[in-house]
């Protein structure tokens, strides 16, 4: 999908497959550890392999990539070409990784910034620790508690992302709404044990 300029999708975790989604450019990519590094990158590729769970750019021709299997990925855009993509789970939603996200969007410039919600996990297929449900909670507010569909404990990821953003002053948010425990178009740990991965890419002329 298409932000004025810059660009949101979602591709297999098959590296060509990959490639194909965005011809010819050089992905920055994160080696992923569900906390709240977010990385600038000033040239397409720089900071490639940072252990870091987000990234942001102002620069053309940077590729911005994020891999998750039930995690939630986040893309933001604004008007004046600031990207970032966010890979954000419990974890990371708990440490702030979203928040700092846009901090760094508005470090470079960007004024209103609009999110895109990727394909992640839902709470009927959620079932979720009282412990680290509270925990989350108590940073994202009440409405983070939900319940699966045998009615157990569960995380809600999408409210928690949009509470999250919120927090950071941006209330423009596009849920694609798809679970990825519940769809078999997408891998999940959770639900299948799925090691494979699929990639959140952004990207803007």
């Amino acid at each position: 999908m298409g932000h004025g300029g810059a660009y949101v999708t979602v591709v297999a975790p098959d590296v060509d497959a990959r490639r194909r989604a965005v011809e010819g450019a050089p992905w920055t990519w994160l080696r992923q550890v569900h906390g709240d590094t977010v990385v600038t990158v000033a040239a397409p590729g720089t900071k490639a392999g940072s252990k870091a769970d987000a990234s942001v750019t102002a620069q053309g021709g940077c590729v911005l990539a994020v891999l998750t299997a039930d995690c939630a990925p986040v893309a933001l855009v604004s008007g004046e070409g600031i990207v970032g993509a966010v890979h954000a789970g419990w974890r990371g939603l708990v440490a702030g990784v979203v928040e700092r996200t846009v901090a760094a969007a508005q470090a470079l410039g960007a004024t209103e910034l609009r999110a895109v919600l990727g394909p992640c996990i839902h709470p009927e297929c959620y079932e979720f620790g009282e412990n680290d449900l509270d925990l989350v909670a108590s940073r994202l507010g009440e409405r983070v508690r939900a319940t699966t569909s045998e009615g157990r404990p569960a995380l809600d990821v999408p409210q928690a992302v949009s509470a999250a953003l919120a927090q950071a002053g941006v209330t423009d948010l596009n849920d694609v709404d798809v679970c990825t425990a519940c769809s078999g178009d997408y891998f999940s740990w959770r639900a299948r044990r799925e090691v494979a991965r699929q990639a959140m890419v952004v990207w803007r002329d």
